[in-house]
């Protein structure tokens, strides 16, 4: 009983290394190609044999050298009276070897040899051969095919870097960032974003302090995933949070687990979490996971790829093995996560979503904030104007367009970055390059400036249409002008608010057609939005009185069909055409109102070529409506003077108290 309980010692097997595979290769070959060729086998004699030899009729070649060596050469059909019993072995070139006294001896006998009648002898004289020059360029043909050979393995694995070569083609292919870097990420560097910065603090404390839940019986989130679009920071924020509690961090994109061959994804996932056990407490972040983590049966490809999914169902496998608190954290990042299998979305594997979102107005302060750190501004830089007039910008593009101004300040040889630099940086990446060389006649260039007076009044004079900032008949990308708002970023929108804005977009065809009489393409993008955001409020939102509070939003991307029969596409696009058109008439209605002042508008736009909202207040008054944006800075603002107030007021209350001691 005893010996069956005790268990069998481990035998520690040495681990087979390829390089002695690589040695009994080589010397393989150079083996066979030094036993290649007709003289296989040799055999010295001296010089009476040499003699008796010739004397027979058996020497068929004589090589001499200047070091007193000769090399005979047999005739084939005397091979055997030679070589006795190893003639086999002598090849197609039967040779023998000898020392002589000299060359000039050896050419004395051989003439006399053939005075007497004897068959000629070829001679032939050289020098020495070099046998370590001739084993070189016997061996170097292996050499440089081996090497070539192992190059083209070392490609087809990768490429250079952790998992490189065929033979590494399983390991892990993810970039470890140890702990101690005095590069590292912190939460200081991560505008912004509060509600996620607190739901990964948990993670963090978990890290630096994990008996503080463990005690209570607490199991730490076992993975996060980061959703959100495309620049808002997901990837930061996941460095940060290597970084605030200094652990190692891996690192690798959802594409590195697919490879060319069978198998590699599922053994990379196994090698990565094998590291990752040995390094723990530590952090996996997967960047994209989308990549590998797509439904089981939902691929694009018909059949599916198994590749993918046995990657997956190992990802899957691993995630789910470890021990509650076994200190590695897996956080992933994706910004498709409606395509992400539901296995993987289960407690137990990704715990949490932390949704990452665009920065609204007052997280855009902070990221300009972040971001004009290292960049030398000029007192005119007004970051609540920038941040109002960047709505929907992520991290990554205020990044852009902070170093865009950079850019286009130092190329007019400016000291500082100003507030037009700033302003130039956001037309450039909204609206494109100026063309100023384009050539444009008056009638279209008048065309054009009535077109954009017509936007820039009705957003005047209608509520909820977006502020105006500037308008431009100066050609931009593919616009041949445009107008500038701030727009409002509302939590809810009325149906009123987005009739006000697609009456407002009508304006510039509502001009064309009331004061030229005549209409031009220079409306298709504004037909196209308005289209799509009245079909959206109708089959969407609910917002007609023939479709009320029905909403027709199919979220399945692989269906090809319609989520309503054809009459109700058909009353769809009934409401949609009386929709646009009542809002075109009550846009040529408000500019027949307001003529006079559109004509100013326009004739000063055709002299100016691009005006502001001051100019457009000159003409029609002071709008009467305060934007939403302003509201919120107003009250942010409120808020900062009363906790600038507070803190005074606290500080004066200390020093009264000190006094009175």
């Amino acid at each position: 009983m005893e010996e069956k309980n005790n268990p069998k010692p481990k035998v520690n097997m040495p681990r087979f290394n390829l390089n002695w595979l690589y040695l009994v290769i080589v010397i393989t070959l150079i083996a066979l190609y030094m036993s290649r060729g007709d003289n296989a086998l040799t055999k010295n004699i001296n010089y009476s044999e040499f003699k008796e030899y010739v004397n027979k009729g058996y020497v068929n070649k004589v090589v001499a050298y200047d070091d007193n060596t000769a090399e005979v050469f047999i005739k084939p059909e005397f091979a055997r009276e030679v070589f006795k019993g190893d003639a086999e072995k002598a090849g197609r070139s039967p040779m023998v070897t000898m020392e002589i006294g000299n060359i000039t001896s050896l050419d004395n006998y051989l003439d006399e040899r053939e005075k007497e009648g004897l068959p000629t002898i070829e001679r032939d004289y050289g020098k020495k051969k070099d046998y370590l020059t001739v084993l070189f360029w016997n061996i170097f043909p292996f050499i440089l095919i081996i090497g070539v050979w192992m190059f083209l393995m070392r490609r087809m694995g990768g490429g250079g870097g952790a998992g490189a070569g065929v033979f590494n083609v399983g390991k892990s292919k993810a970039q470890l960032f140890e702990k101690g870097n005095s590069n590292r990420i912190t939460f200081k560097d991560v505008a912004g974003q509060l509600e996620a910065k607190q739901e990964v603090q948990e993670i963090v404390d978990f890290l630096k302090k994990p008996e503080k839940y463990t005690e209570l019986g607490g199991k730490i989130p076992k993975g996060a995933l980061l959703v959100g679009p495309p620049g808002t920071g997901k990837t930061l924020l996941a460095k940060a949070v290597a970084g605030e509690a200094d652990v190692p961090f891996f690192s690798l994109s959802g594409s590195d687990f697919v490879e060319m061959f069978v198998g590699v994804g599922a053994s990379r996932v196994r090698d990565l979490f094998r590291q990752a056990k040995e390094k723990s407490p530590c952090i996996i972040f997967i960047d994209e996971i989308d990549a590998v983590g797509r439904a089981r049966g939902k691929n694009p490809a018909m059949g599916g790829n198994d590749e993918r999914e046995n990657t997956l169902n190992q990802l899957l496998t691993e995630m789910d093995g470890f021990g509650s608190n076994s200190g590695v954290i897996i956080l992933a990042a994706t910004n498709r996560v409606d395509i992400l299998d539901k296995a993987l979305l289960r407690a137990g594997r990704f715990d949490r979503q932390i949704h990452v979102d665009l920065p609204d107005l007052n997280e855009r302060k902070e990221v300009f904030g972040v971001h004009l750190r290292p960049i030398k501004i000029d007192e005119s830089v007004d970051v609540d104007l920038l941040a109002r007039q960047t709505p929907g910008f992520s991290g990554a593009d205020i990044a852009n367009v902070c170093n865009e101004a950079a850019l286009i300040a130092a190329r007019h040889g400016k000291n500082f970055v100003g507030k037009q630099d700033f302003l130039d940086a956001v037309d450039r990446i909204i609206g494109g390059l100026e063309k100023k060389t384009k050539v444009m006649t008056q009638d279209e260039k008048r065309t054009i400036a009535l077109h954009e007076a017509g936007h820039a009044t009705l957003s005047w004079f209608l509520e909820y249409a977006n502020p105006l900032i500037k308008v431009t008949i100066v050609p931009r990308g593919r616009a041949l002008g445009a107008a500038w708002y701030l727009p409002e970023e509302r939590q809810i929108t009325t149906k009123e608010q987005m009739l006000d804005e697609m009456c407002a977009t009508l304006g510039g065809r509502a001009a064309e057609d009331l004061f030229i009489g005549k209409i031009s393409t220079g409306a298709m993008n504004d037909l196209e939005r308005v289209t799509k955001q009245s079909y959206g409020m109708i089959a969407y939102a609910g917002m007609s009185d023939r479709l009320p509070n029905l909403c027709y939003y199919n979220n399945d991307e692989y269906s090809f069909n319609k989520p309503y029969s054809e009459n109700t596409a058909q009353v769809i696009d009934e409401e949609v055409k009386l929709m646009i058109k009542e809002q075109y008439e009550r846009a040529k209605r408000i500019l027949s109102e307001h003529k006079e002042g559109h004509n100013q508008l326009a004739s000063l736009l055709m002299e100016r070529e691009v005006i502001f909202a001051e100019d457009v207040e000159h003409i029609f008054g002071k709008r009467p409506w305060a934007s939403r944006s302003e509201e919120i800075l107003s009250d942010s603002n409120n808020d900062e003077r009363e906790k600038e107030k507070k803190e005074e007021e606290a500080v004066v209350d200390g020093e009264a108290e000190e006094i009175k001691g």
